[in-house]
Formats: structure tokens, sequence, C-alpha cells
């Protein structure tokens, strides 16, 4: 039952995306909701049982307050929107194919003054690939209570790339709760890096939130963020098996001032992967494995240009990840990545728990040495801690061309897990040490 009148969350141009937010400021201070009273994350790093059912009850409890029939955001009245129910235009919610009767129940929302789409819960909705474009005549929020779940016929997607797609939208809100299923397994099977769909593609939006969701079992990429501006994502619970292929969580990409926050990542491949034209990033409280952890790259390949700059990752639990924090970039590549912050991470039998690789070479020839290079600089190291599956826990693989310059070390604590020494490897970088740091290039 959904009210005729709900919530609606307006996006303030006044605020900065990667400032406090707002209704969390109000919410603070509500006695019906104390966002303090949920455990920190470092409060539930050693008990790895309890973390996702307090994310579940954030995510469902989160939800249910965005859609009560009035609150007053900092102090404005609600505001009367149009509800649009899915299932009103056609969709069964059954299983069979529910594409078209979506789509019309999109159009009507974007044409309309602000509207709600609703995607009813205890219902599984399937979808061949969308796009849900823009723009829209004004704000608009995306319930999904439900679940949708992407065919599994491999003949529907017809060479496409993508199968969620969100494009040219601005104020949009996307959450709700339910589940989006990707479908994954029968790309999976004949796995390939070249032209395998993505989930889910928010392209050229601006000021977006996409928070209180699980999205799992996509077919490679779950979330891809493409050239937009203001975005939060948040209380997202991303899973897929720890083996299948290709299986980022999050991709960033020409995507400024981000905020990515609160959200657990499991699955085949980078937890959280940013790539070339992304600056002004945060990832906060995030727990990531499997998977290959937190990267920065890969950058400059096939010589191009790239850059990436502003990146803060603030409050990460790695556990059983191939890599920890890495930075990669191809040789022959130009361009900057800089101003990196890395802090606050606890690391569980990591492999490659800190790595920085200027000579990233993911092809079955060996690629050959050249002179150019993505240059990578100012990057800070500042309370890291935990296992290393590998005997080299923290390893610096940078150009001669073009060292790693301004590295700051501080306050890292990465032994080896069971027996044996972790150990450092450096190579062509320029370092400087604050407090106790082990190991240590040597």
């Amino acid at each position: 039952m959904i009210p005729m009148q709900v919530c609606y969350e307006a996006f303030g141009t006044q605020h900065g995306i990667l400032q406090e937010d707002p209704l969390s400021n109000y919410l603070d201070e509500a006695s019906v909701y104390n966002t303090r009273a949920y455990p920190t994350y470092f409060s539930t790093i050693n008990r790895e049982d309890e973390f996702e059912p307090i994310l579940r009850n954030l995510i469902n409890y989160q939800t249910e307050i965005s859609a009560l029939q009035q609150l007053d955001q900092v102090g404005s009245p609600a505001t009367s929107v149009t509800v649009v129910n899915v299932d009103d235009y056609g969709a069964k919610g059954d299983g069979t194919d529910d594409t078209e009767a979506i789509k019309k129940a999109w159009d009507a929302a974007c044409s309309s003054s602000p509207a709600v789409l609703v995607v009813p819960q205890n219902k599984n909705y399937l979808l061949k690939p969308i796009t849900f474009s823009g723009p829209c005549k004004s704000d608009l929020t995306m319930l999904i209570y439900g679940t949708i779940e992407a065919s599994d016929d491999r003949a529907d997607y017809r060479d496409l790339r993508y199968w969620l797609v969100f494009e040219n939208i601005q104020n949009l809100i996307v959450e709700g709760g339910g589940t989006i299923n990707g479908n994954g397994n029968i790309w999976w099977q004949n796995s390939c890096k070249v032209n395998k769909t993505l989930a889910i593609t928010f392209l050229e939006c601006k000021n977006l939130r996409v928070r209180n969701l699980k999205i799992e079992d996509s077919q490679q990429i779950h979330v891809s963020f493409q050239k937009c501006i203001n975005v939060h994502a948040f209380n997202l619970m991303i899973t897929a098996p720890g083996n299948s292929p290709n299986t980022d969580g999050i991709h960033v990409t020409a995507t400024q001032n981000i905020l990515i926050r609160n959200c657990v990542i499991k699955t085949g491949d980078d937890c959280i992967s940013i790539v070339s034209g992304s600056s002004m990033i945060q990832a906060i409280n995030i727990t990531c494995g499997p998977g290959h952890g937190i990267s920065i790259g890969s950058l400059g390949a096939g010589n191009q240009e790239a850059h990436v700059s502003d990146v803060i990752v603030d409050g990460a639990r790695l556990s059983g990840t191939a890599n920890g924090i890495r930075i990669k970039t191809w040789q022959g590549g130009s361009g900057s990545a800089n101003n990196f912050i890395f802090r606050n991470v606890a690391m569980y039998n990591v492999t490659n728990p800190i790595i920085i690789d200027q000579n990233y070479c993911d092809q079955d020839e060996p690629c050959k040495e050249q002179d150019s290079a993505v240059q990578v600089e100012t990057v800070t190291y500042k309370n890291i801690q935990g296992t290393s599956a590998s005997e080299v826990a923290m390893k610096f693989n940078c150009s001669k061309a073009f060292p790693c310059n301004g590295i700051l070390l501080q306050d890292i604590n990465l032994v080896r897990e069971g027996e044996g020494t972790a150990i450092a490897l450096c190579e062509n970088v320029k370092w400087t040490q604050i407090g106790r740091v082990s190991p240590l290039c040597p």
C-alpha cells in the first residue's frame, strides 16, 4: 500500500554532494530516528556475522523513513507527488516479460511533476534490456520494493552491452530495499570481457542517489556510473560468487563528486574500480571480499592519456581479496593519478594489501617496455592494519621514467598470515614515513 502523498527528498543546489547530508542531519535530531544508534563500521569489524544483518536492517529502516506520508525536511513542508505503480501499466510481476509495461510506467512518471515510480514488493519483474531516458519533467524517485530480474535468454540482448540504463536524468533517487538480479550465471559460463552486458548503468546523470538496494549476480559490472555529476551511492549490498568473472561491484568512470558509503561488496572482481576522467571521490565504510579489492585503474591502456584525482578511501574492511588498495597503470600511457588518501583500512588475509603497479599488463603477450607512463604522485596511506596472504605486503612497482612521487606512509602494520615475515618491494618510488611502518621499503 503506497500513500497517495509520499515524502519527497529534494536536491538543494546549495549543498555540495560531499558535504553532510541535510536529511541525515535532520534525522539525527528527530525523536523517531537516530543514526547514531547503529553501531559504527569499526565497532563490527571483528564480528563479521553481525555486520550484514545490521546493514539489512538499516536498508529497510531508511526506506520506510523515505516513504513516510509527511516529513518536514529541514523545515520545508512535504511536497505532494504523483505515484505511478508499474502494475497499473500492465506489469504482472510473475516472471513473465514486463519490459514494455515498466517502460510505459517510466514514461508516465518521467513526464509528471514530480513523481514516484513504484515497483511493488513480493513480486518478480522480468526485464529485457531497457533504457530509462530523461530528461524528466521534474524530480523523480524509483522505489524498488520487489525484485527486478534480467532475462536469462542471451538472444534478448542482441550484442547490447547494457541491461538497465538510466540516461540523462537530473534529481533522481533509486531506492526501496528490493533486489536487482542480473542473472549473470548465463554469462559467466562463457566469460569474455568484450561485449558483455553491464547490469546497471547510470549515464550522464546529475544529482543522483542510489541507496538501500540489494544488487546481485550481475552479467559483468554490477553498478556503473559514467559521466555523472553529484552522486550518492550508499547502503548497497552487492554480491556475486567469488569465482564469477569481471563482476566488479561499483565502477566509476568520467564521474565527478561521488560519495560511496556503507556498502557491502562481495564479488569476483574489483569491489570498487575508478578509472579515467573521475575526480572528487569518497568511499567510506566499505566491506569488501571476496573480490579484487579497491582499485584505481587500470589507466593508460593503449598509450592513452588518463587522469584520476582527489580520491579518499576512509574506513574499509577487506577480507580474502586478491588485492587490497591498488593503483594500476599501463606503460606507454600518459596523464596523472594524484591526490589520493587511503586511511583507516583493516585487511584480513589479503594478497597484495598495498600495491602501485605502473607496469600493469593484462594481456596474453608480454608488454613492451616504454618510456612514458601515467604519473602517480601525492598518495597517503594512513592507519593500514592487518594480515597479508602473500610475502609481499607492500609493493611499489613504479616507472623508471616517471617514478612514484610524494608517497606518504603513516602508521602501517601488515604482518604475514600464518608463518613467515611480510616484506616490502619498492622500485622507483620517493616516499616518506611518519610513525611506525611495517614492513618498510629497504
